[in-house]
């Protein structure tokens, strides 16, 4: 598996002793856990929007971005999520990483300080040269939108799609 250095710093060092660096859970985990630097607990109501800081910034290198997703056990045990999933820190940005969460649960959850809230994937960026074209290629597909190969398997043979 590939490496590649990231330089971390906590914003106020003191305070920020208590809380662990992102880490991975597994060895083979793909995302950092990342936790809540929060002083006081929050309380995150029934759709309510909140922005949770975690204390740090990061330097990621050129080429690279880092991804924010969701924890899988609160989204689907509580219904907390990162609001703009998967969000992007880009390489150039240097402030203090915090995290979108939305409550999508019907029950108040509670935040506590070091919670681990989101995940932070180290990912390659692509970047495209749009060419402008007359026309484009043609596919199967064509332009059919959102839910237009239906909802079975059997949907898309009936479509003409799939075959």
């Amino acid at each position: 598996m590939t490496t590649i250095p990231v330089a971390l710093t906590w914003l106020d060092p003191e305070p920020a002793a208590d809380l662990a660096l992102p880490a991975y859970a597994t060895e083979l985990a793909a995302g950092l856990d990342v936790g809540a630097a929060i002083v006081e607990p929050v309380v995150l109501a029934p759709g309510e929007i909140r922005l949770i800081p975690c204390g740090f910034a990061v330097a990621i290198p050129e080429g690279y971005e880092i991804q924010v997703r969701p924890r899988s056990g609160l989204a689907i045990k509580h219904g907390i999520t990162v609001i703009n999933a998967p969000g992007t820190i880009d390489a150039d940005y240097r402030g203090e990483v915090k995290i979108g969460l939305i409550n999508l649960g019907r029950a108040p959850y509670i935040i506590h300080r070091g919670d681990r809230i989101a995940q932070l994937i180290l990912a390659p960026v692509v970047r495209a040269v749009l060419e402008v074209v007359p026309t484009l290629a043609p596919t199967v597909r064509g332009s059919g939108g959102f839910g237009h190969t239906g909802l079975r398997r059997d949907d898309r043979s009936a479509s003409g799609l799939g075959k």
